[in-house]
């Protein structure tokens, strides 16, 4: 059903890492304007994604990005927040949405009819630019945190819970963007003897 010409594809980014936001983004592509070299932002490296991502924003009919924070990834859960960006990518848009295509095997309920397309970002264009913003906006975000919170190698592992970032969490505890409904996140805290964020 994900032919219309109006569809937006939705992908998110972020649902493994210890901390920082879950971000989604939403594209409408635009048919006449074909971005060549689109795949699975995981497939593509830095420097690609970032030209991509300047193309994509430049030839799409329309795309937001959209996020959900830690407070509410750690009151909800994350998977109802990656959800709720992924509405919010949705409701961003400007112009025209038939229909959306969402990545994964689940679709949040939006103003249009939708589906969930599996290994989507691997075989419907519009949400494999959509998984592209999505990343570099995040990648960038993970970065900034980083000279915000060092120690922990925010910029390298963007807050996924690699052996270093693990090691710093015991060291240093948790900072105010780690997710506190963690596993990792949580011990790290009590280890600290701490009832609050760091």
């Amino acid at each position: 059903m994900y032919w219309r010409e109006f569809c937006a594809g939705v992908d998110e980014v972020g649902r493994g890492p210890l901390a920082g936001a879950v971000v989604a983004a939403a594209v409408v592509l635009d048919t006449f304007r074909t971005i060549p070299g689109l795949r699975d932002s995981k497939a593509l490296s830095e420097r690609k994604r970032e030209v991509l991502d300047l193309e994509i924003k430049e030839k799409a009919q329309s795309f937001c990005i959209a996020r959900a924070e830690v407070e509410e990834i750690d009151e909800i859960n994350i998977l109802q927040a990656s959800l709720l960006a992924m509405q919010r990518a949705v409701a961003g848009l400007n112009g025209q949405v038939d229909f959306v295509v969402v990545d994964g095997n689940r679709t949040p309920m939006f103003a249009c009819p939708s589906e969930w397309l599996i290994k989507g970002d691997s075989k419907f264009d519009a949400i494999k630019a959509a998984s592209i913003i999505a990343k570099v906006a995040r990648d960038r975000e993970m970065v900034e945190m980083d000279a915000r919170y060092p120690g922990y190698g925010l910029a390298k592992h963007k807050g996924y819970p690699t052996p270093q970032h693990l090691d710093a969490l015991k060291k240093q505890g948790p900072s105010p963007i780690h997710r506190m409904s963690f596993g990792p996140c949580k011990e790290a805290l009590l280890q600290k003897g701490l009832s609050t964020r760091a």
